[in-house]
């Protein structure tokens, strides 16, 4: 039966078939198909367990055939079960097919989540043929005629048992008829879908009267009809409280403790209610005609009695979550393409009458002796040159952040600013957390961001505040503003930078915590440099650790260990690769120092001249090894360290190496870019050992280079002897070339491997130069992984188990993501809709939590019971309350309906918010609740019915055979499913 008010839409409808020939096509087709899957013979299984249609795992297969020239898709549903024995598959005479004895079973009536026709006939397997395309349709009613037909024929022709179905109609409305064949019986499965229910049919007395009609029994009286009947009921109307969200405290950012701690935390929670609605199914599995009133002047169906109630929520669609927009927000800087100039206006922090600096201008400035007096370290000393120029070109009223706002997050990125202490070089780093070994603070590595007690990571919390709360971009662009110009007021002042590791640059983290540490390591070479006294090698503070006697190779770092591997260098004067513009010396006390060193005849010098210069740079004597030449004991020189590097200078040193090609002369110039830390080496060994030689170099430096063996002398004594490797005795062999070339100069006057003046300039550059977008896109990484760290925090205090393996998942994803360069937008956006979804789940946990009052639980175990129904109400379709209307659980969500209904039945808001003490009072007796019950809870949204019986059909002497109708009724829906079953041996 065809639905009132149809709505229009256009649909292909099935072509005129015009021959015989393309019918009996379409059923060989069918045939063909319903034998290639074996669904012949009889499927007998075992009786259907409770629960299994939703527990059990559903499986299907599909194909496709052609009606002339529609097409339509034929698809197998089954569940999946233990395999029976061939036997079972075959024809057995007086047993009726399975799915007729599954329309009896009452162990799975009204899954949670099942097909349609599941739900309706309670089948375990089943055939649909439908329309192939979404919108194609099968109309008129001899199409459909015809369409039955051929099943019926395939059926009977295959000896299939399994039930077949024919959707027809428009696909949203569910319509399907279809045939299940056996030995002598058959059931038809008929349905009828209308828009209105009729006033007759609203109740268990009309359904009756309609299914004893159809079923057409000969016998009198009838067999008595069984009925599971459900009704649902839906709560919409939360009251405020049960919403336990709490917004932020906006002024609190900015008044409360010293060093702005709210700056340190990420938000969150839902701003909404997560759980939009509670269904609540009252269920009455067994019931028998006779002892059950329904009818339209009165009921016994009381969802207070009801034996069996389950509940399932109903989730808000798309939730608006804190941390989720906090994320999301920031991400969206990541495709400005603004400037910082263009944000702020260029003039706002430039003096007036002045171009931007070149960096060889400020390099020759910083490069001055004379350094700036400041007498304490202090945020307005900080800020003093960029508020003062914001003041001038904009006004105080028209910066992006207010002074309060900007002290608070400069106080909380550099703590060590209220220090009283002059600068006399007492203030350092010292505020550093201690590496923790926990999974949590390790995650950076996995992530490439940064330590979530570095600088670096509270900046990228500062800015993502800034941007949802003060300013948005323009926000971030000033915030940024003020940070590179205290990046600069530190390195101008020799001031350590607060919250970074020391050390060189950590390539497991991100480039700009990466540039972060390569300026603070500039900041300590300057500061030592500056405050170090130029006198013996002993008061140099560079002390290597460890014993020098026990392997010469734990002195050198790996990179400037046999560095000669390069073949086929060609001859070229290690005096050529010094180039004077770059030379940097500390100042002398006096210019006779190096006369008196011989540095003039260090080059061609040997050992017997080098051995009358005065031994400078010395750190401590060698255990154990002396001078082959004079026997003096080898000292350990004081030597330069390496440059630290970033990962963009190790990639942009890796080009240029490669562009050098293949040949000879390349290979020359790449081993002489890679050993510059060699040469300077061998010129503090030569400093500090006079008359040594590349033997006793090689000794301390590589002592794999340098074979000892015993012999046997003149006079018959086992003496050791001992020769350079046979690669060091390669002609033109570069560590010959570069010890010919080396002279004798200690580290503190040599030619800085590390300038740190220029390469801190280059840092500040870069930081300078930084789009809010080129900002976002380096911090992103730390902001993921502080919301996941947030969200692992605020998970451990609910304790979800599946929450726990989707944040492994998030975690998993978003290290194959992050750690390449330049993720992709798609994958970025999708880590941030994984976090929110997670934010989303604990925040319904908590929703539900305080909505059933979990903390309230006086007993521990009825405290445990609701624990466990509210987290089986996250992972499950429907969750059974124990005891329905009578448990604990039950007895609450009744109270919400009561409240729920007193909301919308009274004006007075106050009369509705009845504390839940007084509330349960009120309900009294289960008889009191009872004659109560009428208004406590609202007109069920859906009545579902479900008549079986067993009658034999169509005469009395023919073989009983199961019937069964389904019924549901809601506001705007009436649906009518049925399985009629007939005996067919007499025919």
């Amino acid at each position: 039966m065809a639905a009132d008010n149809e709505p229009e839409s256009e649909v292909f409808e099935i072509t005129d078939f015009t021959t015989a020939s393309e019918w009996e096509r379409f059923i060989s087709k069918v045939e063909e198909v319903l034998n290639d899957w074996k669904l012949i013979g009889n499927s007998l299984g075992k009786p259907l367990e409770k629960g299994i249609f939703t527990s059990g795992t559903w499986e299907e297969k599909s194909d496709e055939i052609s009606f002339a020239d529609f097409k339509f898709s034929v698809t197998h549903h089954y569940l999946v079960q233990e395999s029976t024995d061939k036997e079972g598959k075959e024809l057995l005479e007086d047993v009726i097919p399975q799915s007729m004895q599954d329309l009896l079973c009452m162990n799975n009536d009204f899954p949670p989540r099942a097909h349609c026709l599941v739900r309706w006939y309670g089948l375990r397997e089943f055939v649909v043929i439908a329309p192939a395309a979404h919108s194609d349709a099968v109309l008129s009613e001899s199409k459909c005629n015809l369409l039955l037909s051929s099943v019926s024929i395939a059926l009977g022709n295959t000896g299939c048992q399994v039930p077949l179905f024919v959707q027809i109609h428009h696909k949203w409305r569910r319509m399907y008829v279809g045939e299940c064949q056996g030995p002598g019986v058959r059931t038809d499965f008929e349905m009828v879908h209308l828009r209105k229910v009729p006033n007759q049919y609203t109740h268990l007395s009309g359904l009756l009267d309609i299914f004893k009609s159809k079923i057409g029994c000969p016998l009198t009286p009838l067999p008595p009809v069984s009925i599971a009947i459900r009704f649902t009921y839906v709560l919409q109307d939360w009251q405020q409280y049960f919403w336990p969200q709490q917004p932020p405290d906006i002024d609190a950012l900015v008044g409360g403790e010293v060093g702005g701690l709210e700056f340190g935390k990420l938000p969150f929670g839902a701003c909404e209610d997560p759980i939009s609605e509670l269904h609540l199914a009252t269920t009455w599995p067994h019931l028998t005609e006779g002892i059950i009133v329904d009818n339209d002047v009165y009921s016994d169906l009381d969802p207070i009695q009801a034996p069996h109630w389950s509940v399932r929520v109903r989730k808000a669609e798309n939730p608006q979550c804190l941390l989720g927009d906090f994320v999301t927000e920031f991400f969206k800087i990541c495709r400005r393409k603004e400037s910082t100039d263009e944000i702020l206006g260029r003039s706002a922090f430039e003096e007036e009458g002045k171009e931007t600096a070149d960096i060889t201008h400020a390099l020759s400035k910083l490069t001055e002796p004379a350094s700036v007096p400041i007498h304490k370290l202090s945020v307005s000393n900080m800020v003093h040159t960029a508020k003062k120029k914001i003041r001038k070109h904009r006004g105080v009223e028209e910066s992006p952040l207010n002074n309060d706002v900007l002290n608070t997050i400069l106080l909380f990125l550099f703590p060590d600013a209220v220090s009283e202490k002059s600068l006399d070089g007492t203030a350092s780093t010292d505020n550093n957390n201690p590496p923790s070994e926990s999974e949590d603070y390790n995650l950076y590595n996995q992530f490439k961001s940064a330590p979530s007690d570095s600088l670096t990571y509270k900046l990228a919390l500062c800015l993502c505040m800034i941007n949802f709360y003060h300013g948005g971009l323009k926000g971030v662009a000033h915030l940024w503003q003020e940070f590179v110009l205290e990046m600069r007021f530190r390195w101008e002042n020799n001031f350590l930078i607060p919250g970074l590791a020391s050390g060189p640059p950590d390539l497991r983290c991100c480039l700009l915590h990466q540039k972060l540490q390569m300026l603070n390591c500039c900041i300590e070479r300057k500061k030592a440099r500056d405050e170090g006294k130029k006198t013996s090698a002993s008061d140099v503070t560079n002390i290597y650790p460890g014993d020098a006697g026990k392997a010469g190779d734990q002195l050198v770092p790996d990179n400037l260990k046999e560095t000669d591997k390069e073949k086929g260098e060609v001859g070229k004067s290690w005096d050529s690769w010094s180039d004077s513009e770059e030379e940097f010396f500390e100042c002398l006390s006096d210019t006779e120092e190096l006369k008196g060193n011989g540095q003039e005849s260090g080059k061609k010098g040997g050992p017997k001249e080098m051995a009358s210069l005065r031994p400078e740079g010395r750190l401590y004597q060698h255990g154990k090894l002396t001078l082959l030449h004079n026997g003096e004991p080898l000292y350990i020189p004081v030597t330069q360290e390496p440059a630290p590097m970033t990962e963009d200078l190790l990639e942009e040193q890796s080009e240029v190496l490669a562009k050098l090609g293949t040949s000879a002369e390349g290979a020359h110039l790449r081993a002489r870019m890679q050993s510059a830390c060699l040469l300077s080496d061998m010129e503090s060994f030569k400093a500090a050992n006079p008359g040594c030689s590349l033997e006793d170099f090689v000794r301390w430096y590589s002592p794999r280079d340098y074979i000892e063996e015993e012999v046997i002398d003149e006079k018959g004594n086992v003496v050791l002897k001992g020769e350079l490797s046979a690669r060091m005795k390669i002609p033109s062999n570069m560590w010959v070339e570069a010890w010919e070339t080396a002279k004798p100069i200690p580290a503190r006057r040599q030619r800085r491997l590390f300038d740190d003046t220029r390469e801190a300039e280059k840092v500040l550059h870069y930081l300078a130069i930084q789009k809010p977008a080129d900002l976002a896109r380096h911090l992103l990484p730390c902001v993921i992984h502080a919301a996941v760290l947030k969200v692992k925090e605020e998970e451990s205090l609910e304790n979800i188990s599946s929450v726990k393996k989707i944040i492994k998942q998030i975690i998993s994803h978003s290290s194959k993501v992050l750690h390449f360069p330049n993720p992709e937008d798609k994958k970025l956006e999708e880590i941030i809709h994984q976090i929110t979804n997670v934010e989303a789940l604990i925040a319904r946990a908590r929703s539900l939590k305080a909505k059933f009052g979990t903390e309230k639980c006086e007993q521990e175990e009825e405290k445990e019971d609701l624990e466990r129904f509210v987290s089986c109400l996250l992972e499950q379709p429907e969750v059974l309350v124990t005891g329905a209307g009578r448990g604990h659980a039950g007895r609450i969500i009744h109270k919400l309906f009561v409240n729920a209904q007193r909301l919308t039945e009274s004006s007075d808001e106050a009369a509705a918010m009845t504390p839940p003490e007084e509330e349960l009072k009120r309900m009294g007796s289960p008889e009191e609740r009872r004659q109560n019950s009428v208004s406590d809870f609202p007109p069920p949204a859906g009545r579902e019915f479900i008549l079986r019986t067993t009658v034999p059909r169509p005469a009395p002497y023919s073989k009983a055979l199961p019937q069964r109708m389904y019924s549901v009724l809601t506001k705007e829906d009436f649906r009518l499913a049925g399985a009629f079953s007939s005996d067919t041996s007499f025919f």
